[in-house]
């Protein structure tokens, strides 16, 4: 029996030419952290603008929308 429940709902975009799905209403934040990576650590192009790392958490991503994401690595 199929549900119809929306708040499992998910969306498609490309995250550095790779198709990923995430649920609707997430953040580019939210997207990071889903991959395991450290907002604070990454620079990231969405839809060919940079994204300021200070709204990674404002901005929602939509249907379709276009990733590049670099995280930094320390060393030494």
């Amino acid at each position: 029996m199929a549900q119809n429940d929306t708040s499992n709902a998910l969306i498609s975009l490309t995250v550095n030419g790779e198709p990923h799905r995430i649920a609707v209403g997430s953040t580019i934040a939210d997207l990071v952290a889903h991959i395991g990576l450290d907002p604070a650590k990454v620079a990231v192009e969405h839809n060919a603008e940079i994204a300021p790392r200070s709204t990674l958490a404002d901005v929602t991503l939509g249907e379709g929308d276009i990733l590049e994401i670099v995280h930094f690595v320390g060393g030494g």
